[in-house]
């Protein structure tokens, strides 16, 4: 990461910064919004992409940019650019084909929405990065297949766990150790919350109740820990993870888990709640060399077999734009599938659900999501929660029921779906041991 704010500045003294499409001005696209325009130089926002014009604009008179200009088209957007300005517009597709705009970044959150964004993206040719595990958990790999094709990168990102973790592993590898778990450390995790029992807190800090109730119900961890096994080639112990209750350092997590167990399978992906130091992610490794144990345990690692790496903090907004420059500049992804999946994340009742009930989103009344190993998913036709929302159920659906496809009648005419088709069809889900 070092070389990049050497980069950034050079692009900054050419007077040639990154132009960014930010898709989004909700709580994570306002502060990035204000993170790019304020502190990083070498990079400008272009245009912000948003349903509701008022909020873009809004995001960007908090940033301090007082030249804003409403487009409809890609030529609108670059007139825009050009007059020194920062385009709003409502239509993704005109940020997407803007000349204006190296990279796009996916900042929404939601899957249907963000599956247009991205196929289009790709279609433009542009760089797309993004803030959006919901999309990569569902159907990322497919998604990153059509980028590699079209010559272009698309990517987790930095700052929120999955890319920290990724930049770990990268860490961890280079010393020449191999990463058996991937964790996520997390402060709270309870399968029933709801936007109403997480209203006060949303309220507090500005966010939207149903995104607070997917951290809290563990529907976010689930995805960020699967697009993490899906770019490592790991798997889960079983469905849900371990989640394990742990107040301690995450060091002392080097003797939880059996090394043999780890290796056959491949490396697992979990998380712990209440671990310290906290909201960070950890990765335990093992080496192979006596000779370089010794010395691990001289610097104080411990004598294996396992050695903890840790990143005390994901700072979320303010580390994408190292993904944007890793990618533009440097051709270099943070974050991608390695090819088919190894882990999804599969619908499960938070109550019980009558015959005719139509889904609600993420972070909702109706649904959690659980980590599941991407082949029992679909030797069991199972529901990936990123395609539950408008679903209407077909019979009744006790709690904690995990849902099939046989379970629901799914809404026309999706994209989220013709992708899934498209995905199992060209990569079917991986095999892993159980």
């Amino acid at each position: 990461m070092i070389i990049i704010d050497t980069a950034l500045q050079q692009r900054e003294a050419e007077g040639r910064p990154i132009g960014v499409a930010v898709v989004g001005a909700g709580f994570m696209g306002r502060g990035l919004i204000n993170q790019i325009t304020n502190s990083v130089p070498g990079m400008r926002v272009s245009v912000v992409v948003n349903r509701t014009l008022e909020k873009a604009e809004a995001a960007l008179h908090e940033a301090g940019v007082t030249d804003v200009r409403r487009a409809t088209t890609a030529a609108e957007v670059d007139a825009a650019v050009a007059a020194g300005a920062v385009a709003v517009t409502s239509d993704f597709r005109a940020a997407n084909h803007a000349a204006s705009v190296d990279a796009v970044i996916e900042a929404t959150g939601a899957v249907e929405y963000g599956c247009h964004v991205v196929v289009d993206a790709i279609g433009a040719q542009k760089d797309i990065v993004l803030m959006n595990a919901e999309v990569d958990g569902t159907v990322g790999p497919i998604l990153h297949r059509r980028a590699k094709d079209a010559g272009v990168i698309l990517t987790g990102c930095d700052g929120d766990q999955p890319g920290v973790e990724m930049n770990l592993v990268r860490f961890v590898r280079g010393l020449g150790l191999r990463p058996l778990v991937c964790g996520n450390i997390k402060g709270l995790q309870d399968e029933y919350r709801t936007p109403t029992t997480q209203a006060a807190f949303a309220a507090k800090w500005g966010q939207d109740p149903y995104m607070v109730t997917s951290f809290a119900d563990g529907t976010k961890v689930s995805f960020e820990q699967a697009i993490v096994a899906n770019a490592t080639g790991m798997t889960v112990e079983r469905r849900g993870m371990r989640g394990a209750d742990h107040h301690g350092h995450v060091d002392e997590l080097t003797g939880a888990y059996d090394v043999a167990d780890l290796e056959r399978r491949g490396g697992v992906v979990d998380y712990v709640v209440g671990a310290q130091p906290g909201p960070g992610v950890f990765v335990l490794a093992t080496h192979d060399d006596p000779k370089q144990r010794h010395y691990l345990n001289l610097y104080k690692l411990g004598e294996g077999p396992l050695y903890s790496f840790y990143t005390p903090y994901h700072l979320c907004h303010f580390e994408v734009p190292n993904t944007v420059a890793r990618a533009v500049l440097l051709r270099d992804v943070t974050l991608q599938p390695l090819g088919a999946p190894t882990v999804e994340v599969v619908a499960v009742a938070k109550e019980d659900l009558p015959a005719g009930t139509v889904i609600d989103g993420l972070g909702g009344y109706h649904t959690y999501g659980v980590a599941e190993r991407a082949d029992v998913t679909a030797d069991e036709d199972l529901l990936p929660i990123g395609v539950a929302e408008g679903c209407r159920t077909v019979r009744d659906i006790p709690k904690d029921a995990v849902l099939t496809y046989a379970d629901v009648e799914l809404p026309e005419g999706r994209l989220v779906d013709r992708l899934r088709a498209e995905q199992a069809a060209e990569l079917p889900a991986a095999r892993v041991p159980a």
